[in-house]
């Protein structure tokens, strides 16, 4: 039922957290364990953390989405986090049954129209062929090791109705421009990830319409968004820069013990990296993709 989390086969799946010397391996709704690769920790901060990025994405998109919607009545988030896309959705539609999707539920007093099934992306889709109106994806390769992308897609394009979208949203690799102490602490993001089986090269975000495509989707579009990090970019460069704080600082734990980066040499590179953001004017670049389910 909407305002519900439901109950079916996958509802119960509780995979246990991953703790190296006490530290839990898990951020909200996406689980680090044998199967679940996710690779940024669980902190008392990291639900803002997650919304301020949203808010962020939503600013520079003006919107949740680009893909062009009408009246949907059913859409499926996968990898829903905290849930607040979702719950965007919801108001945005109110008709509307929008279904998030993950390992963990996302923040509680959930709207109306709002459901959520307990699940693992790497274990299939708990849904029928041809289900929903929109489906939805994004910010997925840290938790999708990158030979389980064409079988993700597949399942995402699969639950799509004839004629219904699915769209993807991915990070670029690299902050441009970028200055060195930004490009170290990216190799060590992307050194971090290989290690998990993670995309740490890019490939994934160059790759989001060609998943599309093999997987049957039809009307392929893709794009790029640059989103600004510093204060230079104004609201929306301050909450990026925020967020990229946060998440560097969440993995000064695992920089340290897998990567052999003493946490106050993280701390430099952070502070460093976030005046050369400043200078340079850096920006995020975000790749978008949009397809539809072809019409029987």
């Amino acid at each position: 039922m909407p305002g519900q989390e439901a109950r079916g086969s996958m509802s119960n799946v509780r995979p246990p957290a991953v703790q190296h010397d006490g530290w839990p391996l898990h951020a909200i709704g996406r689980r680090a364990s044998g199967k679940i690769p996710y690779m940024l920790p669980r902190q008392p901060g990291e639900i803002d953390r997650l919304d301020v990025q949203h808010y962020a994405f939503r600013a520079a998109l003006r919107g949740n989405y680009v893909a062009p919607l009408t009246a949907p009545a059913r859409v499926l988030d996968v990898g829903s986090g905290t849930g607040q896309w979702c719950y965007d959705l919801c108001e945005e539609f109110p008709e509307a049954l929008v279904i998030g999707f993950d390992i963990e539920p996302g923040k509680p007093d959930w709207p109306a129209n709002y459901g959520f099934v307990r699940g693992n992306v790497l274990d299939g889709i708990p849904f029928a062929d041809d289900s929903f109106d929109f489906v939805h994806q994004r910010w997925m390769r840290v938790s999708i090791p990158v030979a389980d992308w064409p079988p993700v897609v597949g399942n995402l394009v699969r639950v799509a109705r004839p004629g219904g979208f699915v769209e993807l949203a991915e990070f670029r690799h690299l902050l441009e421009p970028a200055g060195p102490a930004t490009t170290r602490v990216f190799e060590l993001l992307h050194e971090l990830a290989a290690q998990r089986g993670l995309d740490g090269t890019g490939v994934v975000a160059r790759s989001l319409s060609r998943y599309l495509e093999q997987a049957g989707a039809t009307d392929v579009r893709a794009d790029v968004v640059a989103v600004p990090v510093g204060e230079w970019g104004g609201t929306i460069g301050s909450m990026m820069a925020s967020d990229l704080r946060s998440m560097i600082t969440g993995l000064r734990g695992p920089f340290a013990w897998a990567l052999g980066v003493p946490p106050d040499e993280c701390d430099d590179l952070l502070s460093a990296a976030l005046v050369e953001c400043e200078s340079h004017h850096t920006n995020t670049l975000c790749a978008f993709a949009q397809g539809r389910k072809a019409e029987r």
